[in-house]
């Protein structure tokens, strides 16, 4: 038994994972994640019951049920960074016995699915439209902190984007992750459904210049231009291939749902970001309570 020690894994007062706040018995198997700590409620207010409702720092956390299916809803707050705290500890309270502090011999995998908002890149994709994303294509470094292998078509899909790009330099190096299939077929109809980008910052990572120039200012219109056979990337924010790597190597079914709030290529913004929230919201727990 590998004792995992209190400096790495940190408890708090009450036993609970720190950062999340919860104890196993808090959590659901079915976990929805969202950034903003105030949409957690805007989730939850479609749950037949709410039985625990938690708060620390950005973390919130409603866990009840949606008619019989117990789910807990998550913020994680923005970017990588964020997703690496969240995905651990969610494992944690699954896989490791907290009160022995070791790996438990039978294994849980959670379903994890993200509600987030993103910005299109391709032109045929409108604003408050959904995304399924099929690949998340990390350019934020995260997923290089872990030992992890790509399957064939992840490895052709990733060299043919460093190639494209030119982004494989001194200071970062792209990584690609898969969907859960199991997940992915389920939300087809009135989703796109692509490779969505993931970065480590809204602005410069993203192409957007305010009074700083860029290393990389032709870096979105390579990413819009990149195809591989059926491939191409269809959106951007700052999550989702986190997600799907933590995810993969832990043993977890993921997939990343999104509201387009803004097409980077038409330069158009949604006349409403919570309502494109609420109606991705909508449709998703819909589908969320029959698998």
């Amino acid at each position: 038994m590998n004792f995992i020690a209190e400096s790495e894994l940190v408890l708090n007062s009450r036993g609970a994972v720190y950062h999340l706040d919860l104890l196993p018995e808090e959590l659901a198997e079915t976990v929805i994640t969202v950034g903003d700590p105030h949409r957690v409620g805007e989730v939850s207010k479609y749950f037949d019951k709410v039985e625990k409702e938690h708060f620390h720092r950005e973390f919130v956390t409603h866990t009840g049920y949606i008619g019989k299916k117990r789910v807990s809803v998550i913020s994680t707050g923005i970017g990588p960074d964020n997703i690496d705290i969240v995905l651990n500890e969610l494992d944690a309270l699954v896989n490791i016995d907290l009160n022995n502090r070791a790996i438990k011999p039978q294994l849980t995998a959670l379903t994890i699915i993200r509600l987030g908002t993103s910005g299109a890149l391709q032109p045929d994709i409108p604003v408050d439209s959904f995304v399924a994303s099929t690949h998340g294509l990390g350019i934020d470094n995260l997923l290089n902190f872990y030992r992890h292998t790509n399957n064939g078509e992840e490895q052709s899909i990733l060299q043919h984007f460093i190639s494209h790009t030119q982004l494989d330099g001194h200071f970062l190096q792209p990584y690609i992750c898969t969907a859960s299939m199991a997940l992915l077929k389920h939300f087809i109809k009135d989703f796109h459904q692509g490779i969505t980008l993931t970065a480590p910052g809204f602005y410069g990572p993203q192409g957007r210049v305010l009074r700083i120039g860029l290393t990389y200012p032709d870096l979105m219109k390579r990413v819009t231009d990149f195809q591989y056979g059926n491939h191409r990337i269809v959106n951007c924010e700052m999550e989702t291939s986190a997600i799907y790597g933590l995810g993969k190597l832990l043993g977890h079914q993921c997939l990343s749902l999104n509201a387009v709030v803004n097409n980077r290529i038409s330069k158009k913004y949604t006349k409403n970001v919570k309502e494109a929230a609420k109606k991705l919201i909508e449709h998703s727990l819909a589908i969320i309570e029959s698998i």
